[in-house]
């Protein structure tokens, strides 16, 4: 298990673009599980749908992306690295998540090699599907 300072030291994501609370789950190279606790607070929400707060489903994927970054930065040979988006693939938003809601945020690693990989990732509130897609990436030595 990770905690979100522990998150912090392995990407570069601060407030209020750090989207996940804890890491509970971890295969380094493999796969992993996180959680986001949905917060009527999230700075996002003063501005999407005021009156019916919704997540945007671009931050549960990037949110979801996050989680995936951990899952491979945190291997000995990507440290120190960044992950940078380079695609979304089969991407299907389900569920609305809404103030209150918890996240679980699985991701799976498909294909990894030494600058690129994909993963799939799936978010969950409770046992339904809220987002799931396939998320490419670069992998980029600082």
């Amino acid at each position: 298990m990770l905690t979100s300072q522990e998150i912090q030291e392995i990407i570069p994501h601060r407030y209020p673009f750090l989207l996940v609370d804890r890491i509970i789950e971890l295969e380094e190279g493999k796969r992993g599980v996180g959680i986001k606790n949905v917060s009527i607070n999230e700075p996002f929400f003063q501005g999407h749908f005021p009156g019916h707060p919704i997540m945007p489903g671009v931050l549960i994927l990037e949110a979801l992306a996050q989680v995936g970054a951990v899952v491979i930065l945190k291997m000995p040979e990507y440290a120190g690295s960044i992950g940078l988006f380079a695609g979304l693939d089969e991407v299907k938003i389900r569920r609305q998540v809404t103030p209150g809601d918890q996240l679980r945020l699985e991701v799976e690693v498909l294909k990894l090699r030494k600058t690129f990989g994909v993963a799939k990732g799936k978010a969950y509130v409770g046992n339904e599907l809220a987002v799931e897609g396939v998320l490419k990436f670069f992998l980029e030595r600082r």
